[in-house]
């Protein structure tokens, strides 16, 4: 594919690799081949597309984004699989960006929160109620929206991005912080 799209448009300056699998499982029941499966897509899913683009990408000025999320830095119920293998995806965008920085190629990542219309979100939300129940959590009190994690890519591939590598943005809208939600916040100040 990258030689295919190399030769027609010439050298590739970004690549986003953003294939996730996922659902939700209590450790204890969660099957071998289930821990895998999440893994193989996510994280080994992710380096293959990074590591088939190197040879053709435009050096310097390329910039590769994994896509991630906040499971990859906050653990959560239900997800050792998908956490773990997010978590994997942290680490090699920083250790790529280490490995291929002095051939000025750029290595980052976007964690997004709560996006709507999304498939992972009509799961989380399948009721009006259990929306307003996330969205009370979050500091903006609103979903992001996927133009939102558009915009985050097109800054990053952008030369106004040009000195960061390494990193993982979060554009989550608060959401990795923890919970903001009133019930919290009077707790936290009853204290």
């Amino acid at each position: 594919m990258f030689k295919e799209a190399s030769e027609r448009f010439g050298l590739i300056d970004v690549v986003v690799s953003g294939a996730a699998g996922n659902f939700h499982a209590p450790a204890a029941s969660l099957s071998a081949n289930g821990f895998k499966t999440v893994v193989d897509i996510d994280l080994i899913g992710n380096f293959n597309v990074l590591r088939a683009s190197f040879p053709f990408l435009r050096t310097p000025g390329a910039s590769l984004m994994s896509i991630t999320a906040p499971g990859g830095t906050h653990p959560s119920v239900f997800q050792v699989h998908a956490n773990s293998a997010k978590a994997g995806i942290n680490m090699t965008v920083k250790c790529l960006a280490m490995e291929w920085g002095p051939a000025g190629i750029r290595v980052n990542a976007i964690s997004p929160g709560p996006i709507s219309g999304t498939t992972g979100m009509a799961k989380l939300a399948a009721s009006p109620e259990r929306e307003q129940q996330i969205k009370a959590r979050l500091p903006l009190r609103e979903y992001g929206s996927i133009r939102d994690i558009a915009d985050t890519a097109l800054f990053l591939a952008s030369d106004n991005a040009k000195y960061i590598t390494g990193a993982i943005i979060d554009c989550d809208g608060g959401s990795g912080l923890g919970d903001a939600s009133a019930d919290a916040l009077l707790k936290a100040t009853q204290r």
